[in-house]
């Protein structure tokens, strides 16, 4: 993962290779699930103290950076 996202680690023996936050078993997608419920950024942070703000921010910052990536899609073979 480039420095832009030192937070955020990919590791295929960590949680089937999703992206962890800090080689946490806390994935991105988890966290993003936790916003997404309604839950402030407080709330996280209660509730898995080993979380930073940091942490959340980056988190957000990944999904929108993995929302942006162009796809084309494949041609169909006649």
């Amino acid at each position: 993962m480039s420095k832009r996202f030192g937070r955020i680690t990919i590791n295929p023996e960590v949680c089937m290779g999703q992206a962890t936050i800090r080689a946490m078993r806390i994935t991105v997608a988890f966290v993003l699930k936790l916003l997404a419920s309604g839950m402030n950024h407080e709330e996280i942070l209660n509730a898995y103290p080993e979380l930073e703000e940091k942490d959340i921010m980056q988190a957000i910052e990944y999904a929108a950076w993995l929302a942006e990536e162009y796809h084309r899609p494949i041609p169909a073979h006649y």
